[in-house]
């Protein structure tokens, strides 16, 4: 089919999917609880707080439409056989019925500010994060799966310069400013298909949280965000299962439980891409391996077939739950992210010679966490965990017959010990020692002629932090302030890091909030050549020396204003932040400064703007960001200040979810300036093939647009097995995007001009059961 038959099909399904639901009639005796539960916040301007499957397979009669919320409470408590605890005014708890301690620590909730932010299962915490709960996921454009890190691209502020997962800017800052925590445990590696798919199945990764700034003192790393994915940490006594698939990869998962005091979670997930052609894979293929040494580079004239390519993925995760008693409980879990690739290259000059190319990306996390509930406000958590980390590549130069070997591993070891303290209803507070021990080598072997290079860093690191957490009686106002210290032994040298984060909500309408935080960071990636490690994963994660590579450092700040009555919700959010101790090496440079080393900082001011308003089946948003991004190092451009690589200045993101009855539609657009760039001057001497550059990023790429289309539909079979059918296209009009340009020499010294392109019209489509 061709593509615009494509979108024919698609728009005639997504407009007769409306008409066909439209026209059903699902007035039944009872209704699923959730679905209730979405009319009643609603109808009493409430907001109700559970886990999924607290809910899951309950259905209930309508209450009346005239009952009080008092009289509501009490009907939902009878008719569901659930804990519905009143918080506040517009806060309820849903909880299963269990032991006082837990109940007790149940009401000490974060006050949500906003709910369905966007889309259905992301809302916004007084504290000024975001949260995303994957079972309440509604829709986003383009997504038919809750993809965590696609979906956090959403949100004002966050996007992605080249379209990946494993390049995700937090307001101007590189992906390895970035904390990424899955049960706590930090990983090192976040995207399959070399960053076109997160690497963390959803399905049993049930909340997300994202914070941009004033994040707690909990947390360390992650100068420019912090972003914690916990799976589901209660034991539910029920069997779960589900299963499915899509065009890149099947997937299934499972919740059994092993007796009243334990559990077991199981999730799986492998690509399809290595026995089924698709569609989808093929723009998948295009996209990652078109500056790579897989294709044929526009300036290698000599003749050179790659074939023979097998590439997959695969991640597995497990946990076990085990509740000794009701106050102590012990998690244990482990996962493993892998990608491979192999594929030959025949050089038709050399006797057709044929020689392996491989890539092995993978990492494994594991830990134990050990948790007390001493009385109804004493908790403590212990955890401790290993996640490692490994990068391998052999790369042959069938022309120069010559073999490259490289790795990049990482091995981290952390212990994690926390207090929490409800003095009272209104403050809580938070104390803890964190220790970890970071390894990081770089290995790199050539045969002709015979060289080696092996660089083994360690990083021992201790942290003591305190905080405490204020929310008045009136819920009108929320303070968290903290300090964290850490001490690196091996440079003898303490950090100390404050944090901020207040609220106040002037009336029932307005909210303003001041965030503020100094982090520190002593893991980084870098590039040493573009075509290390076959040209496709070329990052590799470094520690700081102190010297030529020293600790990362960042403070910010920023304040908000916030309005949200009837469903419309305003935010305006401006905001600077400074960053330095980067390298030049890692900013992936392919100008004048690409084999430059310098150490220097940047800069970033900006706003963040979103208009949200939602209807009973219907969400509309505009979100606006302008930030302006400059460098400053010390030896480049004779110190003068230069824009930054990542400095896009403007982008705007509109998007619309529609839902009805079991059906999702979702519509969205995405524009964003062109990212800086760096052209030849027109006059050149190449008698040495060196590119003279004009002033570094003086022009501009040209802008991105990109829109995209998704549905979902719900089908019920009975209380225990349901099913699911999705349809999305990415980059419908099927737009050239340029997310980068870069210009080399060829045999004859001649420049070249190098592009690379987004994604193309990409389709996807998906069937998931439940049971």
């Amino acid at each position: 089919m061709s593509k615009k038959g494509i979108i024919y099909l698609f728009i005639i399904l997504f407009f007769s999917g409306i008409h066909s639901n439209i026209a059903q009639n699902t007035s039944e005796e009872t209704q699923p609880l959730a679905e209730i539960l979405t009319e009643l916040e609603t109808q009493y301007s409430v907001h109700f707080t559970y886990v999924d499957q607290t809910i899951a397979d309950i259905y209930i009669v309508k209450p009346d439409k005239n009952f009080t919320l008092e009289e509501l409470l009490d009907y939902l408590k009878s008719e569901a056989n659930l804990d519905f605890i009143l918080v506040d005014n517009h806060n309820i708890v849903i909880s299963k019925r269990m032991n006082p301690l837990s109940s007790i620590i149940t009401q000490k909730l974060e006050e949500v500010v906003i709910t369905n932010y966007l889309t259905k299962g992301i809302s916004r915490k007084s504290d000024g994060k975001t949260s995303i709960k994957t079972a309440d996921f509604g829709i986003l454009p383009g997504l038919i799966e809750p993809d965590i890190l696609q979906t956090i691209q959403a949100l004002p502020g966050i996007l992605s310069v080249d379209e990946t997962v494993s390049n995700i800017n937090v307001r101007g800052g590189t992906h390895d400013q970035n904390l990424i925590l899955w049960d706590g445990i930090k990983m090192y590696q976040s995207g399959h298909f070399f960053g076109l798919v997160s690497a963390f199945n959803p399905y049993l990764t049930t909340d997300i949280n994202v914070s941009k700034n004033g994040t707690s003192v909990i947390y360390g790393d992650g100068v420019s965000s912090v972003i914690d994915m916990q799976q589901s940490n209660s034991l539910d006594q029920d069997f779960k299962a589900g299963a499915g698939f899509n065009l890149i990869h099947a997937d299934g998962f499972a919740k059994v439980p092993l007796n009243k005091q334990a559990e077991i979670q199981v999730s799986a997930r492998r690509s399809v891409t290595d026995f089924i052609f698709t569609p989808t894979y093929d723009q998948y293929l295009q996209r990652v391996f078109q500056d790579s040494d897989f294709s044929n580079s526009e300036q290698n004239t000599t003749p050179i077939v790659s074939n023979n390519e097998r590439f997959y993925f695969y991640d597995i995760a497990t946990k076990l739950l085990y509740d000794i008693t009701d106050q102590d409980q012990v998690r244990v879990n482990f996962s493993t992210i892998n990608n491979s690739l192999t594929y030959d290259q025949i050089s038709l000059t050399n006797d057709n010679e044929s020689l392996t190319n491989t890539l092995e990306q993978n990492n494994f996390a594991g830990g134990i966490q050990y948790l007390k509930y001493w009385n109804s406000k004493l908790t403590t958590t212990a955890q401790l965990y290993i996640s490692n980390y490994d990068l391998k590549a052999i790369d042959f130069d069938v022309i120069n017959n010559q073999r490259q070997n490289q790795e990049n591993e990482v091995k981290d070891l952390g212990i994690k010990i926390n207090a929490t303290n409800h003095i009272d209803d209104n403050l809580k507070l938070h104390g803890g020692y964190q220790f970890n021990e970071v390894i990081i080598s770089n290995l790199e072997e050539i045969d002709i002629p015979d060289f080696t290079s092996f660089v083994r860093e360690v990083n021992r690191t201790h942290s003591i932090y305190g905080e405490a957490e204020f929310t008045s009686a009136d819920k009108n106002t929320y303070a968290r302030i903290g300090i964290r210290t850490n001490f690196i032994e091996k440079f003898s040298e303490f950090f100390t890091e404050p944090r901020l984060s207040v609220s106040h909500k002037l009336n029932n309408n307005f909210r303003f909030e001041f965030l503020a935080e100094f982090k520190s960071q002593t893991t980084s990636q870098i590039i040493d050549l573009q075509n290390d490690f076959l040209g496709i994963e070329k990052r590799r994660w470094i520690l700081s020396n102190n010297e030529d590579i020293p600790i990362i450092k960042s403070v910010q700040g920023a304040f908000g204003v916030h309005y949200n009555k009837n469903k419309l919700f305003i935010s305006a959010e401006a905001f600077i932040k400074n960053v330095e101790g980067i390298t030049s090496r890692s900013q992936g440079f392919q100008n004048q400064f690409q084999f430059v080393n310098d150490i220097g900082k940047y800069q970033v001011k900006g706003v963040d703007f979103l208009i949200n308003k939602q209807f009973e089946s219907f969400s509309t948003w505009l979100s606006y960001s302008f930030s302006n991004n400059d460098y400053t190092f010390d030896n480049l451009n004779n110190s003068n200040t230069f824009r930054n690589n990542l400095d896009i200045r403007h982008a705007v993101t509109f998007a619309n979810t529609y839902s009805i009855n079991n059906l999702n539609l979702a519509l969205g657009f995405n524009w964003h300036s062109g990212k800086p760039t760096t052209l030849p001057e027109e006059i050149q001497n190449n008698a040495n093939n060196i590119i003279e550059y004009k002033s570094p990023n003086s022009d501009n790429l040209s802008n991105y647009f990109r829109t995209d289309i998704s549905a979902t539909y719900k089908l019920k079979f009975g209380n225990k097995l349901d099913a699911s059918i999705g349809a999305s296209i990415w980059n419908i009009f099927d737009r050239k995007n340029i997310i980068n340009t870069y210009f080399a020499t060829d045999e004859n010294g001649d420049i070249v001009t190098i592009d690379n392109l987004s994604l193309g019209i990409t389709p996807n489509i998906s069937f998931r059961v439940r049971f």
